[in-house]
C-alpha cells in the first residue's frame, strides 16, 4: 500500500466513522425518547407512527450505523445513511432559503440546515470514494478475496 493509498484510508475512516456517529447519536435519540419522534412525524410527515415503529426505526439507524463504521455492505450501508439524511434535507428545506435568519434574540435559528448540507457533502464524498476505503472490512475482505457484491 502507497503512502497515498494510506492517507485517502485514514481519512476515509475517519470520514466514515465521523458520519456514523453523527447519525448513530439521532438514532439512540429515537429510542430514548421516541415521543419526541412521535412528535416530529406528526408534524412534518403527518403521520401517527406507534412506539414500536419508532424503536424499529432507531434500531434499523443503529444497525447500519454499526455496519457504516465498521465498513460492511459498504454500498448498501453507506448509500441507505445517506438516503436517509437526505430525506431530512427535504423537510428542512425552507431553512435554505434563509441562513442567517435569527429570533429575538439573535439566535441563528437555521444554523442545523447548514450543518445538514456539509454533512450531505461528506455522505457524497464517501459513498464516491467507497473504492479507495482500504481500512474497513469490506476493503480488507475485498483486497482477501476480491470483489464481491456484499463488500
Amino acid at each position: 500500500m502507497t503512502f497515498q493509498d494510506r492517507t485517502d484510508a485514514a481519512a476515509l475512516l475517519i470520514l466514515r466513522l465521523g458520519l456514523a456517529w453523527f447519525m448513530f447519536l439521532w438514532a439512540v435519540h429515537k429510542v430514548i425518547t421516541p415521543g419526541q419522534y412521535q412528535a416530529l412525524a406528526r408534524h412534518f410527515d403527518k403521520v401517527d407512527l406507534s412506539l414500536p415503529q419508532i424503536y424499529l426505526a432507531g434500531g434499523v439507524q443503529i444497525a447500519l450505523c454499526l455496519m457504516v463504521a465498521l465498513g460492511i455492505f459498504r454500498y448498501a450501508s453507506y448509500g441507505a445513511l445517506a438516503v436517509m439524511h437526505f430525506y431530512t434535507l427535504t423537510r428542512r428545506w425552507e431553512g435554505f432559503l434563509d441562513p442567517f435568519a435569527v429570533n429575538d434574540k439573535g439566535f441563528p435559528i437555521n444554523r442545523n440546515q447548514v450543518i445538514d448540507l456539509a454533512v450531505m457533502a461528506a455522505f457524497i464524498a464517501l459513498v464516491l470514494l467507497i473504492a479507495r476505503d482500504h481500512w474497513s472490512l469490506g476493503g480488507w475482505m475485498r483486497r482477501r478475496i476480491g470483489p464481491r457484491w456484499w463488500q
